[in-house]
């Protein structure tokens, strides 16, 4: 009888799964801890909305243009999960403490504030793609400059989670794992968009940097949990019989060769980055759109999108359940991208037309099943096309075209928003048919390679039909049908 590992106690793999997801919760909180701010960061710091969109942007700038996230990739490979966690821990708290900074009294009339005033003034210009220009508020420069950083800790952490969540759960709840740490890591947008302005308005006090710097210590406590969670790592290699997490066959950088020869993995990575593309930078501008076609205020339009993230947290692990216990994985992005294409183009089409609230809602809910769908079934589908020692590199390349995305359709979906509204000057009154449209397409194009995906799955026996729970006489079966 083969001995136990820790892994293989219930209690012990959810404890570590608790301290991995709590730490992508604290991270969360903090990326959009100042998204609700929009309004007090223009009225106290001189942030104009250039700036905002600069900052917003300058998170995966490093991710994307230093190709930081490929670093990660192989440091995770090199180094392993106990090692990387810490350091994308304490690469998160030093970027949000710079960012915090700046945001301070402290920071107004500093010789820090004087020499960001003549940081970086390059020309406002297309060619221009880096988070600054001349006349951007120096906090803003500074903040730009922490949140970058912050991108760079927290993308780390991602594709960190991801191979420690595998290391625990192979063969058992994985996708449901998956799933959980998804959920709680959308809890803190949630979480965010109803608490953050509460905090920065405390006693009719306005301070933008407060609500910073209690995410600062959520992700201080954040940190904490990943040096708790390397001992129980370290635990779990012992038992293994392995020194440290270096493996018979370590990995190469060369090695890299085999994900980048790998059809099915660009088939995965560009699913990924095509809808994803069509989900983060539609959350920037959903309350805009929400007001312009239904008439009502900011915080109104925040409460009808409350229920995406909040929706997306609660059917995400039951989805990652059925994948684990049934499979369906290809089947599951097929019908995320369906969802999704019905979703925007409601909101271009059926919304301005009817201007019903619960048309709104409704297009909302599927977006938030669409959510669940695809991350439930994409990222642990991964393991099943990536060899062991190579799935912290292909987590960081899929991360890193997806910061592509991220990076470039927030700017493609304003300019497209600009050109479609020209003479227009109240910005509630925007028509948002052609950006849904480009959403829309995101979806149509996501849509094939999820098809291509499930052919190819059928033809090579990827496994990403199959259960994630192993069943021993069940993959006999399947494999005695593959040799027939």
């Amino acid at each position: 009888m083969p001995q136990q590992l820790l892994r293989d106690k219930a209690w012990a793999r959810w404890t570590a799964l608790v301290l991995l997801a709590s730490a992508m919760f604290f991270a969360y909180i903090f990326v959009d801890v100042l998204s609700p701010l929009q309004e007090y960061l223009q009225s106290t710091k001189g942030w104009e909305p250039q700036a905002y969109g600069r900052f917003a942007g300058s998170e995966t700038f490093l991710n994307v243009f230093v190709f930081f996230l490929i670093f990660a990739g192989i440091i995770l490979d090199k180094m392993g999960v106990r090692f990387t966690a810490i350091l994308s821990g304490a690469v998160m708290v030093v970027g949000s403490s710079i960012n915090y900074y700046a945001l301070t009294d402290w920071f107004v009339g500093s010789s820090m504030e004087h020499f960001m005033d003549n940081f970086v003034n390059l020309p406002d210009a297309w060619w221009n793609v880096t988070p600054f220009y001349k006349g951007m508020p120096a906090s803003a420069k500074l903040s730009a400059i922490g949140f970058m950083i912050f991108g760079c800790g927290c993308e780390m952490a991602g594709i960190t989670v991801s191979r420690g969540i595998v290391k625990w759960f192979e063969g058992k709840e994985m996708a449901l794992a998956m799933g959980i740490e998804m959920a709680i890591a959308r809890l803190g947008v949630a979480v965010v968009f109803l608490g953050s302005p509460a905090i920065a308005a405390f006693r009719d006090n306005i301070s933008v940097s407060r609500p910073v710097a209690f995410s600062v210590l959520l992700l201080i406590i954040g940190l904490i949990g990943f040096i708790v969670y390397a001992f129980m790592d370290r635990t779990l290699e012992k038992e293994m019989g392995t020194n440290g997490e270096v493996k018979d066959d370590p990995f190469k950088v060369s090695d890299l060769k085999f994900i980048f020869s790998s059809k099915v993995f660009w088939l995965v990575a560009l699913l990924c980055v095509l809808y994803y593309s069509a989900i983060f930078p539609f959350q920037k501008y959903a309350n805009n759109m929400l007001q312009c076609n239904l008439g009502i205020s900011a915080e109104a339009a925040g409460r009808v999108f409350f229920v995406f993230p909040l929706g997306a947290a609660v059917i995400t692990p039951i989805l990652g359940n059925f994948l684990d216990r049934k499979g369906k994985g290809a089947t599951m992005l097929i019908w995320g991208a369906i969802l999704m294409i019905i979703c925007h183009l409601t909101f271009a089409f059926v919304l301005p037309a009817t201007q019903s609230a619960l048309v709104a809602y409704s297009a909302i809910v599927l977006l938030g099943i669409s959510f669940s769908l695809v991350p439930a079934s994409l990222w642990p589908s991964v393991p099943k096309l990536v060899d062991n020692r190579l799935l912290g590199s292909a987590y960081a390349v899929i991360f890193w075209i997806q910061n592509i995305g991220l990076y470039a359709f927030p700017m493609i979906i304003g300019a497209v928003l600009g050109a479609t509204n020209k003479g227009v000057e109240n910005p509630l009154e925007y028509n948002y048919t052609v950006p849904m449209l480009v959403f829309a397409s995101l979806g149509g194009l996501a849509l094939i390679l999820g098809i291509a995906l499930k052919a190819l799955d059928a033809k090579k026996h990827y496994g990403l039909e199959l259960p994630n729970i192993t069943n021993e006489k069940a993959q006999e079966a399947e494999m005695e049908a593959f040799d027939a």
